[in-house]
């Protein structure tokens, strides 16, 4: 097996339904634009407060893809 060298970034996702729903979102639109992503940590859920009530879900993710060698 090849030496390989990943990346952390993170991002986060929100959601209205649940912090997995906010957690699909945010590795499916960083999919998008970011190729051979491997695992994503959750680093903080919270949720947002409108009028007493909840109104989203939030997850920060840190996501690791793998950089590309050229090989």
């Amino acid at each position: 097996m090849a030496d390989s060298v990943y990346r952390v970034t993170e991002v986060i996702g929100v959601s209205s339904e649940s912090w997995e729903a906010a957690a699909r979102n945010a590795v499916e639109t960083a999919a998008k634009t970011v190729r051979d992503l491997r695992v994503a940590e959750v680093l903080r859920q919270d949720v947002t407060i409108e009028n007493g009530a909840l109104v989203n879900f939030r997850v920060r993710l840190g996501i690791s893809f793998k950089f590309q060698t050229g090989d």
